[in-house]
């Protein structure tokens, strides 16, 4: 390997055997010593690419060397030893982990290997099982008679923690099996996890709360089954798919592994659905490809897919080596997190004048895109971490997300290592950079009138397509029009004209009409969407739209006091004072003046006449393409009744509104027995209010 200190395959005059025992126990102590990170700490020390490296030069080494494979080597084991606070439990069959393939010749490998494993002729083609490498926490579930008596983690692949009044508190996870006759004896084998958007909430939460972020999902799944108290557990959203099957007893095994999962699912337990059987290694990369364009919209995250050899008779004839099943592979996406280096830490300025601190790269290719720029968020959290420049830090990048930095590697710190102090002065204007007692964000105290940044940020804001929907008036026309001076206020916007526009740099007559055009058009909106236009800290557009909802005209919400605004639903004390003090302001004063003054206009009803009650107290939920309303549009219908939007299905959903190709929530209704309506049935009911 061209990082190694060795080749493997060397021979002659290379180094001896003195020297491959150096090595060997040198990988040994650090995969060691990152598998006591990675699985009992739940802190990652290095990327898995880097560990996937290390465990692979080690492997190459005892082939080549076999009395370097000794009984204790990382290669002859599952994970790490259980955490001791826990109970330990004995598997009565191992957990073993699976090898993995990394490229296309990996898996032709593979199937090369179980063709020949089965003495299959060379043209036969393999049917496999296909499915997801979830980025979870490994459990097995013991049922018995039907009944969930126990729950334990992986741990070395023979002994794991007990962690099963933890697991009870999964709700995805049956306490009970769905069947009349229930084996004996089922040892179920899957993963708990935690979905993109709950591990957000619970950061979130973290922050609120100042304590400790985790760093990824994964961490964050581990961290909450390893609870003590299954209390805290109970307060944080796990899921659970089940995957495959250790103990079965009192039942007859299904004959392959898809039928072993359309069978958990008859009895109640999750299983993924984005799964699969295909045919032979030109099924399985296909199958790759698939998966690997959809990762980004998946809502948990996964490291890669999974290939197993369907039918059972062949996996009992292919049988295991010492750490994993010769029928199985994991195919592994490649690296999302990667090792560079800081060169510098420059901070960037928000609309709201927000001063978030930015780590300048040395370039590094990290999940599909070279990246020389990552979010350090601000300054407690670069203390947090202890990002220094100089330091080796491991970079994450997944899907759209902005890179980040993790962690800094700590055995790589130079001695000419900088701490980042924060700027004292805007860079761009130079105003005092102020953090108030109850926020983590330092910001810039210039505002729109003095700070550029805040000016662009704030009429990027303004025109955005949920706010005013300027269409044409994007990021790097309004850069020029600020930095020549040619708008100050979102209200200069409305003063533009074609010659002054098509003057601009990569700006024709037509585009020029197009913009001057969609100004016009944007004159016309709602008085929500205005509120939210305007870029008030804390009020986001669904505040926005209970604002106009609640006081029904701009001038009301102007005269209202902190006790009125309370009154408004979902408002606290923060956000009404950020109004307040908005509203307090003379020069935003002016603005809606001016604004109003250019025609930008809204319908406006009085408080007391309000908005239609048809709906009131209904909670809809949009999935799918409908045919002829887009998203916003249902919801606006929606809303006008007096029904209320959400982004998640629950219990207390009154309809879900399907159109083609809709998702989870639908399933998810499904299984909660939820009202279903389609286009027709939304304008139905909607129509029905005037009946």
């Amino acid at each position: 390997m061209s990082s190694s200190l060795f080749d493997a395959g060397s021979t002659g005059s290379g180094p001896d055997a003195a020297d491959w025992r150096v090595r060997a126990a040198w990988l040994s102590a650090e995969l060691n010593r990152h598998n006591h990170a990675y699985y009992v700490l739940d802190n990652p020390s290095i990327p898995d690419a880097e560990y996937d490296r290390l465990f692979r030069e080690l492997q190459a080494l005892e082939q080549t060397h076999p009395e370097l494979n000794t009984p204790d080597s990382p290669t002859q084991r599952v994970g790490a030893a259980p955490l001791p606070q826990f109970d330990q439990v004995r598997h009565s069959i191992p957990m073993l982990s699976l090898g993995n393939g990394f490229d296309d010749s990996d898996i032709v490998e593979f199937d090369r290997r179980v063709r020949e494993g089965l003495d299959t002729h060379a043209d036969t083609e393999i049917e496999y099982a296909t499915e997801l490498k979830f980025d979870g926490l490994a459990i097995n579930l013991r049922y018995e008679d039907g009944v969930l008596v126990q729950a334990a983690t992986r741990g070395d692949g023979t002994t794991g923690e007990n962690v099963t009044s933890n697991i009870r508190t999964v709700r995805a996870i049956p306490l009970r099996l769905h069947a009349e006759r229930p084996p004996k004896v089922l040892d179920v084998r899957g993963e708990v996890l935690m979905y993109k958007a709950d591990f957000a909430k619970l950061n979130e939460r973290q922050r609120d709360a100042e304590l400790k972020e985790f760093a990824n999902p994964r961490n964050a799944a581990a961290g909450s089954l390893r609870q003590l108290d299954s209390r805290i557990t109970a307060q944080r959203t796990l899921r659970f798919f089940a995957y495959g099957i250790g103990a079965l007893d009192g039942a007859e095994m299904p004959p392959s592994h898809s039928a072993l999962l359309d069978w958990f699912s008859q009895l109640g337990l999750p299983v993924c659905k984005e799964r699969a059987t295909v045919k032979g290694a030109a099924g399985l990369l296909e199958f790759f490809r698939e998966i690997g364009g959809k990762r980004a919209q998946l809502p948990y995250e996964i490291d890669g897919v999974v290939y197993k050899v369907n039918r059972l008779v062949q996996q009992q004839t292919l049988g295991f080596v010492s750490r994993a099943p010769r029928f199985a592979l994991a195919h592994k996406f490649p690296a999302e997190e990667a090792t560079t280096q800081v060169l510098g830490i420059e901070v960037q300025v928000g609309r709201t004048g927000a001063i978030t601190p930015v780590a300048r790269l040395a370039p590094v290719f990290v999940g599909g895109v070279t990246v020389t720029n990552a979010t350090l968020h601000n300054e407690d959290e670069v203390r947090r971490k202890d990002i220094q420049i100089g330091d080796t830090v491991i970079v994450r990048r997944a899907g759209d997300v902005i890179p980040e930095v993790v962690a800094y590697v700590p055995e790589q710190r130079p001695a000419t290592a900088q701490p980042f102090a924060m700027p004292t002065e805007c860079p761009i204007c130079g105003s005092p950079i102020v953090k108030l007692e109850d926020e983590a964000i330092a910001r810039c105290s210039g505002g729109w009138v003095k700070c550029a940044a805040q000016r662009k940020g704030g009429l990027q804001h303004f025109a955005s397509r949920r706010a005013m929907d300027i269409e044409g008036l994007g990021d790097q026309l309004i850069e020029q029009l600020v930095d020549r001076h040619i708008i100050a206020t979102a209200a200069d916007l409305y003063k533009l004209g074609v010659l002054k526009l098509a003057a601009l740099d990569r700006m024709a007559d037509k585009s020029a009409q197009n913009v001057v055009a969609a100004l016009e058009k944007s004159k016309s909106t709602t008085l929500g969407r205005f509120i939210y236009a305007l870029g008030i800290r804390h009020v986001g557009e669904a505040t926005a739209k209970e604002l106009a909802s609640h006081f029904g005209t701009l001038d009301a919400l102007l005269q209202a006091s902190e006790e009125q605004l309370l009154e408004v639903a979902d408002i606290g004390p923060v956000v009404a004072r950020s109004l307040l003090a908005f509203f307090a302001d003379p020069l935003n004063l002016e603005l809606l003046e001016q604004l109003r003054a250019a025609g930008v206009h809204w319908p406006e009803n009085s408080p007391a006449a309000g908005k239609s009650t048809f709906l009131s107290g209904k909670t809809f939920v949009l999935t799918g393409t409908l045919p002829t309303l887009t998203r916003d549009e249902a919801a606006a219908m929606i809303d006008a009744a007096g029904g209320k939007v959400a982004g998640s299905v629950s219990k207390k959903t009154s309809y879900v509104v399907a159109g083609a190709e809709a998702g989870s929530k639908l399933t998810k209704a499904e299984e909660l027995n939820i009202p279903i309506l389609d286009e027709n049935g939304l304008r139905h009911l909607l129509e029905s209010e005037h009946e």
